[in-house]
């Protein structure tokens, strides 16, 4: 694993991309970034739902997660960047939702919620770029209600050598322009989650080949 950028830089990076971030990120993923956040929206937030979008940048997962929810469910989208939660401000508002969202700032590696809070705990291409992606794992169980869901997208090794050396050559030159890499880079925290008990229900590998997520839900265990 690459090693993180620290949080001053990598909040930086994210503060100066914020309003092209979403094309940017589109456009280097081939649209399979949103592929993912809909996948995951869609097989485990219920009408209800209190949510909790970490890492939730320009707002995309937890946008649709309040359009599911419906009146009576409520949204929180998290994340460290104040530039990045401006934008999904202003998506709320176009979108007439801002009354079920709500919007905080902090280190997702440290949550400010209580143990067991919401039913369903979005995570998508967040925990890339964190320096400590088990921490950030363990803050994400902690928070969720026992039987509730954990959603995950992140960034996945290629599944052969060859398309790894091409992907880690690439990356060794990417990596030197933090504002289009990102900080990103491949994590495994699936191991962690099944260790603590949670039980696997959807698994997904997506995206192109030489830079592909692994999108996961898994439920946290009742007792």
């Amino acid at each position: 694993m690459r090693e993180a950028l620290d949080k001053e830089r990598l909040n930086a990076v994210y503060n100066r991309v914020a309003e092209r971030y979403d094309a940017q990120h589109s456009f280097f993923t081939a649209k399979s970034d949103q592929r993912g956040r809909k996948l995951l929206v869609d097989k485990m937030v219920a009408t209800g739902d209190r949510v909790l979008d970490c890492g939730a940048g320009t707002g995309s997962t937890g946008l649709l997660a309040a359009q599911k929810i419906g009146e009576s469910g409520k949204v929180v989208l998290f994340d460290a960047s104040e530039g990045m939660l401006a934008v999904a401000k202003e998506k709320a508002a176009q979108a007439q939702i801002q009354e079920r969202v709500t919007f905080q700032l902090g280190d997702m590696l440290d949550l400010p919620f209580e143990d067991n809070r919401f039913d369903s705990v979005l995570s998508t291409y967040s925990m890339c770029p964190v320096y400590d992606p088990v921490k950030g794992a363990m803050e994400l169980y902690r928070v969720t209600k026992p039987g509730g869901r954990i959603g995950v997208a992140h960034s996945a090794d290629p599944e052969t050598l060859f398309v790894q050396w091409w992907a880690d050559q690439i990356e060794n030159i990417v990596w030197r322009i933090p504002s289009i890499s990102l900080g990103c880079r491949s994590v495994a925290v699936l191991p962690l989650f099944e260790q603590l008990g949670c039980r696997t229900i959807f698994k997904k590998r997506i995206g192109v080949p030489l830079w592909p997520f692994l999108v996961f839900i898994v439920e946290k265990p009742t007792i």
